[in-house]
């Protein structure tokens, strides 16, 4: 068997142990509170509940067993339309009431011993009336739990659908970070070889190897502390520092506390990329990287911002935020954090740019 359908399987058998638990609490409940009515107004009538107390115990212990009989058929048809289930419903309800009248006959005929042994078909035909209206009652009551069941699996079902689908979106937004950014690396470590630096592209493909091995080990639906997600990053740092060593400057400012904040895994990787290829990539001075972390409210702030080349169109190239980096962080963020998550990135100065994320501060 498949583990999903095994998965389902399991499922089906929660479904239908907790059904029947239900069931069995719904029936004692039902046929007790029958029993005080039925007592009072026996009592109300002149005959004394004490004394007919057995006798009627007998009679609802019976009539409990044909209720579990009509709701264990009506169970079977569960699935079926509602008009199905109302004659389902109606025929074991008139078939029980049958069975019913008959077991207070014979119940009668056992502690009353009357001689000689007469039916009266009046009180049988009342007898029989008030059977078919409380299984009938019953029946109501069973369908209602059916329906009730019945809607919490379909929204457990949308629930966990709904996941499986945030799932492979979230899945697939993060493993697009990884071609992009291993597109941009390749590229630095071809121009260190173009440059003749085999050594620093040794290095390099070394520290490649590393951290794509860490990356991939990651799962995309775990959040990270915010201090690994910056170690990690570090590494990627570092990659790029064999190319760019004498042009980027990193700084790091970061409130005392946020480093226990949890954070999607990589979610920094793209800004930290963007601000490496469009400030340190297209600069021919030394561009400083500061990365910032910052309580806003009950909201965690986490900010990449960068110095940019004089060159205007190169700025407006990397405000304009449409490359698949800073698309997939809003996207990511959006997706996880619906309606309170956010990234926005844009020039702060003619010549600064900053790109920051705001979710809401989980601690580990």
């Amino acid at each position: 068997m498949k583990p999903e359908d095994e998965a389902k399987s399991g499922d089906e058998s929660a479904y239908i142990a907790s059904m029947r638990r239900a069931t069995l609490w719904l029936g004692f409940l039902y046929w007790f509170v029958e029993f005080l009515i039925s007592s009072i107004l026996w009592g109300i009538l002149g005959i004394d509940p004490i004394v007919s107390a057995p006798g009627k115990l007998l009679l609802m212990s019976c009539g409990m067993v044909l209720s579990y009989g009509i709701a264990a058929t009506m169970f079977r048809v569960r699935h079926r339309h509602i008009a199905t289930k109302i004659v389902v419903g109606f025929s074991t309800s008139l078939i029980a009431a049958f069975a019913n009248t008959g077991i207070d006959f014979l119940l009668y005929v056992l502690f009353v011993r009357p001689d000689p042994i007469t039916v009266d078909w009046t009180n049988t035909g009342y007898t029989l009336v008030y059977s078919m209206a409380t299984f009938v009652g019953w029946s109501f009551f069973f369908v209602a739990l059916l329906y009730s069941f019945e809607l919490r699996e379909r929204e457990r079902r949308l629930a966990i659908s709904r996941e499986e689908a945030l799932a492979a979106q979230m899945r697939a937004l993060r493993y697009q970070v990884n071609p992009h950014f291993l597109f941009n690396t390749l590229n630095s470590i071809t121009g260190l070889i173009e440059e003749g630096q085999t050594v620093a592209a040794t290095r390099m493909v070394m520290s490649l190897s590393n951290f794509l091995r860490t990356t991939l080990e990651l799962d995309p639906l775990h959040d990270v502390r915010l201090a690994d997600e910056l170690d990690l990053q570090a590494g990627y740092l570092h990659i790029e520092g064999e190319r760019y060593s004498d042009r980027m400057k990193l700084r790091m400012d970061i409130a005392s506390g946020l480093e226990e904040a949890l954070v999607p895994s990589l979610i920094l990787q793209p800004l930290i990329e963007n601000a490496v290829k469009h400030g340190v990539g297209r600069s021919p001075e030394q561009v400083e990287i500061v990365i910032s972390a910052a309580k806003v409210g009950q909201s965690l702030e986490i900010a990449v911002e960068n110095d940019i080349a004089a060159d205007t169109d190169s700025g407006r190239r990397q405000s304009s935020g449409t490359g698949i980096g800073l698309k997939n962080v809003a996207d990511r963020v959006q997706a996880r954090f619906p309606g309170v998550g956010a990234c926005v990135s844009g020039l702060v100065t003619p010549r600064r740019f900053r790109a920051a994320i705001t979710m809401p501060l989980r601690l580990a």
